[in-house]
């Protein structure tokens, strides 16, 4: 880049060695783009390689010759409609194939496009957009075409050239360099958006060679995970055509990204998009890149452990990002260097003039990489853009409004943001046009918005409206990104001498107001480790690149799309068809209600076991052989009830890939059921030790061998494992459960002591001249008897008491705070006050990517309305976290989970992991009254189609038909469900009758 007479009078502050450096550092390197248009550079590969796949749409997928077809096809339609030269065409769409041909139709007709995702833009900025830039001509999709009106409408799916044996020539190409490629549309600081107008020569700059094609190439595999609005995703959208690499689209749902992470070789995204991930689940990912928001120095060391990590910088007026660092793990986290034909200036704020390396400055950018300005706003564009001083070619430099400062090794230090923008989800958000939206609710005479701790906050007075209609308010002309998850609401806002508002004190007070709301623990030494409790102020990926608005969106809270009565996701369910459910009644009812796999595999047990019992009676047998037998069953009883077992077999079963039938993995889905091994092996030890009573009693009556001492411990035995069966029977276990575990635990005990008695006694009689000893451990059973005692000690040689952080969510919940170990999803655990005579399960909630777990504890007894009445801070816990119904989830591709009550406490780790697509339905009394506003918000930001039915509100709904209606519009797999016994014995056969998997807890075990 050409220097030849740059402002000598700005360095007048420098030492030599600053003027010097200053261009070394901040003046990118020198090198021509190979091309100078983007759809230039994608159809030099699509010529290169027309049968190559460009874009992939999980089952659909296009080549690059069709691709490069249907875009001329589109482009000489739009040029036949009028289309002229550097105009403007919005593409109102969703993540499709469609979507792509539409951008590179609009380029090739030497158009600029407008990428606004037709699920996520408020009809506001809708409004906006097409007002600001003059825009005449819309294309969408069908499900769009009723959000546009005044405008010419394109139905890209009728005017899309489908047909392979339909040539469409490309027309005569008038695009250039200068001319505008996409206009990205951020916030402004009156509310109103602002559009950025990025050429061609500004994408081919960063895109067409290194560092910032990101090693693309043919045959790399690129992801497209973020929102299209976003202009990083022009970064994934056009970098991979421009390389002639293959674009995986995420689908649909925001939580299909999970499955194209594990397909792609570039991932371009957030901090907060990769925060939940460990590396190491990715190996066949090769390059990332981050930008959007500051990034974690823990995540970027992480990341470049296994892949090449970019750390990158730059606001959409700098087209993407104009700083880029290769990061190596240890190494200090910077920005980077300015990409090729990129400068960076870090000049003084009041005069512009550059200060010393190493001083904190504003950064300015200059170069290829300074767009052509603000669409239809002069003033503003005056204001950020001005003339470059420091070239000779009477470019632009742009002010980034970041502070930043140069490092010894050329590299530079981000440190805050001068303006009071704020970053929020990799979104900008100007914190000025949240106040002006809350300003504008009847009533308030004046607000200011504040990101506080990662929340934005808004401040309102006088007190005069709710909540609830603030944030709603606000949330009909801000994205949901923008608008505020607390409203703090007070007489008169505090003053600076000045007569400015206070803002630390209001800062202040926003701490001092989350503090009041927990005073019920405020004697926790350190507040625990919360869940993300709301969108735009959490690293939670799906609010802030996905697909969040959909008509299942029932919540009107922060965040979360406010939606009509009408549009209900319940609404009409009852009229809807359910089909005729499989089989005749006789044969359903038997195969689902009567001989469910947990009795099944009872059966299976018990009828071997009889098949045995029969034989021997037949043949004649000793006491001694059948007491081996009676061991055998009580040590696979047992077993079969012992942590790291159960926990092996569901690691066992849940380890098969999702990619197998569903025949096959939807039996291992009832791996839950190996209960019924348990109850099959414990009735069959019962009746062996029947016989052998029997048997020793016609040997004791014969002087054969069996002593007075052993007969009376047998028939003592008989009594206590008669006792244990009728105890452990599921009528009386249900109605008497704190009982039933006191008694089968000191039952149990005292059974397998007076075994161990029995044994030794019965090994005397039969030892004859042998030793006792020799006897003893030459006898496989007295093996299996060591094995049995220690699986019974060996969870409480593990209970200990552990701290505990309670969080009282409400008078109806608390949730328990654990650092002690980090189990996996779907597990659960018990606690306890009173180790020897109670204890009680809780699902485990771990966070992703963060140390311990949570539990969360619903008002349903006297135990539970001790612990939140009266939070503790030390539990006693036992034994290892166990699986349940719900770590089977991985199983599935795609998932409906049905929770009642606070049967969200055992969905919500799942939710969180988000390793697959889960559609959450959740029925309940006010949830937000029940469990909190930041454990329901946390819920919302992993899984923000969840519908939530309000049963005070709207009665009891008829289960199966509206989680069947789920299913269908989520093309689930499956379902899973937690809640009671009826309910869950319901909805599993109305499911399972229709063909559906489905899977809940069950009660014989």
């Amino acid at each position: 880049m050409a220097i030849l007479h740059p402002r000598q009078d700005l360095f007048c502050g420098l030492s030599p060695l600053d003027k010097s450096l200053f261009y070394r550092f901040g003046i990118g390197e020198t090198i021509k783009s190979p091309f100078s248009c983007i759809h230039h550079a994608f159809e030099y590969h699509a010529s290169l390689q027309p049968s190559a796949l460009a874009v992939v749409n999980f089952e659909e997928s296009i080549t690059y010759g069709e691709l490069d077809r249907r875009a001329n096809c589109l482009a000489t339609y739009l040029k036949d409609m009028g289309i002229e030269t550097d105009s403007r065409i919005c593409v109102l769409v969703e993540r499709c194939i469609p979507m792509v041909v539409a951008i590179l139709g609009v380029l090739k007709a030497g158009a600029a496009y407008i990428p606004l995702d037709g699920n996520v833009v408020s009809d506001s900025t809708l409004r906006h957009a097409l007002e600001e830039s003059g825009i005449e001509m819309v294309l969408t999709l069908p499900k769009f075409t009723s959000r546009v009106e005044g405008k010419h409408i394109i139905n890209l799916e009728q005017v899309i050239c489908a047909s392979s044996s339909t040539h469409c020539a490309k027309p005569k190409d008038l695009a250039t360099a200068d001319g505008g490629a996409y206009v990205i549309f951020t916030s402004g600081t009156t509310g109103s958006p602002k559009g950025v107008d990025v050429s061609h020569k500004n994408v081919t700059n960063l895109l067409c060679m290194a560092p910032g094609n990101l090693h693309m190439a043919p045959g790399v595999r690129v992801s497209q995970l973020l929102n299209i609005s976003f202009d990083m995703a022009a970064w994934e959208i056009l970098g991979s055509m421009c390389n002639g690499c293959t674009l995986y689209l995420r689908g649909k749902s925001s939580k299909e990204w999970r499955a194209v992470m594990k397909l792609v070789d570039v991932i371009i995204a957030t901090p907060s998009m990769l925060l939940p991930h460990n590396p190491q689940d990715y190996p066949n990912v090769k390059v990332v890149a981050v930008a959007g928001e500051p990034c974690p120095k823990y995540l970027a060391d992480s990341w470049a452990s296994h892949a090449k990590f970019y750390n990158c910088c730059g606001p959409t007026e700098v087209t993407i990002v104009n700083t880029m660092q290769l990061h190596s793990p240890g190494r200090p986290l910077t920005i980077g260097k300015p990409n090729p034909n990129t400068n960076v200036y870090v000049l003084d704020p009041d005069t512009s003039e550059p200060v010393p390396i190493g001083a904190p400055g504003l950064m300015w950018a200059g170069g290829a990489c300074v767009t052509r300005g603000y669409v239809n706003l002069p003033g503003k564009s005056m204001e950020c853009y001005r003339p470059d001083p420091f070239i000779d070619k009477h470019g632009l430099m742009f002010n980034t409004g970041d502070l930043g400062r140069w490092n010894e090794d050329g590299t530079l230090e981000v440190l805050g943001r001068l303006d009071n923008q704020v970053k929020i989800k990799g979104f900008r958000v100007e914190l000025d046009g949240v106040a002006s939206a809350i300003e504008a609710v009847p009533g308030i005479l004046s607000a200011t918005a504040l990101l506080i701790e990662g929340e934005l906050w808004g401040f309102v007075t006088p007190v005069v409206a709710k909540t609830e209609d603030i944030q709603a308010a606000v949330s009909k002309v801000q994205p949901y990104y923008a608008t505020p998850t607390r409203i703090l609401h007070l007489n008169e806002f505090p003053k600076t001498e000045n007569g400015k508002i206070d803002k630390r004190k209001l800062q202040q007070a926003a701490i001092d107001s989350r503090y009041r709301e927990s005073g019920s623990v405020k004697t926790v030494s350190e507040p625990p480790t919360a869940l993300p409790s709301s969108p735009g102020h959490s690293p939670v990926p799906e609010i802030a690149i996905g697909d969040h608005c959909s008509s299942a969106s029932t919540l009107t809270k922060t965040g979360i799309p406010f939606t009509s009565k009408e549009e209900l996701a319940w609404t009409g369910y009852e009229d809807d068809d359910m089909p005729d459910k499989n089989q005749g009644r006789f044969v359903r009812n038997l195969r689902h209600l009567i001989f469910t796999l947990y009795r099944r595999l009872f059966g299976i047990v018990f009828v071997i076991n009889m098949c045995i019992f029969i034989w021997l009676c037949t043949k004649g047998v000793d006491a001694q052989r059948v007491g081996g037998l009676v061991i055998v069953n009580l040590f696979s009883a047992v077993l079969m009830r012992q942590e790291y077992v159960v926990n092996s077999f569901f690691n066992t079963c849940c380890s098969v890939p999702p990619s197998w039938p569903l025949s096959i993995r939807r039996v291992c889905a009832r791996v839950y059921h190996i209960g019924g091994l348990h109850s099959g092996f414990a009735v069959s030890g019962v009746i062996w030790f029947i016989l052998f009573t029997g048997q020793a009693t016609k040997q004791s009556s014969n002087h054969d061998k069996i002593s007075i001492p052993t007969l009376t411990m047998t028939y003592i035995i008989l009594v206590f494992l008669i006792g244990v069966v009728f105890l452990a029977y599921p009528t009386f276990r249900s109605r008497q459960h704190n009982k039933f575990e006191v008694s089968h635990r000191f039952l149990g005990w005292a059974a397998t002591a007076m075994v161990w008695c029995q044994f030794v006694l019965l090994a005397n009689d039969y030892k004859g001249y042998k030793a006792l000893g020799y006897c003893l451990t030459s006898d496989p059973h007295f093996w299996l008897l060591c094995i049995l005692t220690t699986s019974i000690i060996l969870p409480w040689l593990r209970l200990r008491k552990v701290p505990v952080h309670s969080e009282v969510l409400s008078r109806h919940a608390v949730r328990f705070h654990f650092e002690y170990t980090t189990p996996i999803a779907g597990s659960f655990t018990r606690i306890s006050d009173d180790p020897l005579f109670e204890w009680h399960g809780f699902a485990t909630v771990p966070v992703p990517g963060k140390k311990g777990y949570s539990l969360v504890v619903s008002r349903a007894g006297d135990w539970t309305a001790k612990q939140i009445d009266n939070p503790p801070t030390h539990l006693w816990i036992r034994g290892v976290p166990t699986f349940g119904v719900l770590r089977i989830v991985p199983l599935f591709r795609r998932l409906v989970v049905v929770a009642t009550g606070s049967g969200i406490g055992p969905c919500a780790p799942v939710i969180f992991e988000q390793r697959v697509p889960i559609k959450l339905l959740w029925t309940s009394p006010n949830v937000r009254e029940t469990f909190g506003d930041n454990f329901v918000d946390s819920i919302l930001e992993k899984s923000p189609d969840a519908v939530l039915y309000d049963t005070r509100k709207h009665g009891k709904p008829d289960m199966v038909k509206l989680t069947y209606r789920l299913v269908k519009e989520f093309n689930a797999e499956a379902v899973a469900i937690i809640s009671n016994r009826k309910l869950t014995e319901k909805v599993v056969y109305g499911m399972t009758s229709r063909g559906i998997p489905a899977f809940g807890a069950i009660w014989d075990s």
